[in-house]
């Protein structure tokens, strides 16, 4: 049987010269189709493949939820390097008391926190009585044979407040005569216990935290322990009256049992120039490891604010109201004091 005719897909009668001559090009240079081969097949082009959609912005970020813990450990390590570079260079600031805020935040406070939250377990209650903005007088009772109370209430003070405010402490001069201590202390916010410094703070808008018992309240021997010392002459109470500043009576149960003075060395004390020497059932008996605070649970309470910008300024220099306002706050703290102790159900717990 004759074979079919086979006419290919691009027959040169369908095509002009140029179709002719791409023909003759595919054919070969032997012109027609060999026997035998198969007819010439039209190239297929390929259908374009749709690209996939791009998800939005919104869409990626919650696509890779894991990497948000590292994200955030990223931001934290960001932090700290830029923290470093700021104290390396220099590139931070110190108001004219030494008081140098961002190490308190981040260097001090986070080093004081775990000891008030986990270890004495500090209470803190009537907060809401710290005034949220303007200068007020903290005025609170000392004990501890260390002044670790005094470090508790500025805690209290920054991570309770709703405004997270900061407690600048008036300390004795023996702070800023030790070595290491002073720096720190001034770092901290901490100054002299002076009436100048105290003021000048008091009508920047700053909170001062205040003991008027001072070596009294925390040398005293564990027999007399929540009993208040003598409050002095009564310098706050003249020094909030010129500021015209509230003042905020504060009681702090918990820190006399840290260290229970059992005894005073005097004489040794003398040597050293401390006001006392301390004798606890653990030191000087066991060393260094007698100096650990025994885990005593601790309460501090703010009282209400006894207001002091009703009175002209010339009250100031009366020593009759300066010995009422000052015998008030003292009995609001002790009265609180015996009142929080009623409500203590263990030492410890």
């Amino acid at each position: 049987m004759a074979d079919a005719k086979v006419i290919p897909f691009d027959d040169d009668r369908s095509r002009g010269a140029a179709g002719k001559g791409a023909a003759a090009r595919r054919r070969g240079p032997g012109g027609g189709r060999r026997r035998g081969e198969p007819a010439a097949v039209a190239e297929v082009q390929p259908l374009p493949v749709p690209e996939p959609a791009r998800p939005e912005p919104e869409q990626a970020a919650d696509s890779e939820p894991a990497r948000t813990p590292r994200s955030g450990l990223e931001r934290r390590i960001a932090g700290g390097l830029s923290f470093l570079r700021r104290r390396i260079t220099g590139d931070y600031e110190v108001d004219e008391f030494g008081y140098d805020q961002e190490l308190t935040d981040q260097v001090l406070m986070s080093l004081l926190r775990p000891v008030a939250e986990k270890y004495f377990r500090v209470e803190v209650k009537g907060v809401e009585n710290i005034p949220k903005e303007g200068g007020a007088l903290i005025v609170a009772n000392h004990s501890g044979t260390l002044p670790l109370d005094g470090l508790m209430m500025q805690v209290a003070v920054h991570d309770h407040h709703p405004a997270n405010r900061h407690l600048r402490l008036l300390a004795a001069d023996l702070v800023f005569m030790l070595p290491v201590v002073n720096e720190l202390a001034r770092k901290a916010g901490h100054t002299l216990a002076c009436a100048e410094d105290a003021q000048r703070l008091l009508e920047s808008g700053e909170l001062v935290g205040v003991m008027p018992e001072g070596f009294k309240g925390i040398g005293k021997p564990f027999s007399e322990r929540y009993k208040l010392q003598r409050f002095g002459r009564g310098g706050f109470v003249s020094t909030a009256l010129r500021a015209g500043t509230p003042i905020v009576p504060c009681s702090i149960v918990g820190a006399e049992e840290i260290y229970p003075m059992i005894g005073n060395a005097k004489t040794l004390a003398r040597v050293l120039g401390f006001p006392y020497f301390p004798i606890t059932p653990t030191f000087p008996w066991l060393g260094p490891l007698g100096a650990v605070p025994l885990p005593t649970k601790w309460t501090i309470q703010f009282g209400e604010p006894i207001p002091t910008d009703g009175y002209p300024p010339e009250a100031a220099e009366d020593p009759m109201l300066m010995f009422n306002l000052t015998d008030q706050v003292r009995e609001q703290i002790q009265h609180t004091l015996y009142k929080l102790l009623v409500q203590r159900r263990s030492v410890f717990f």
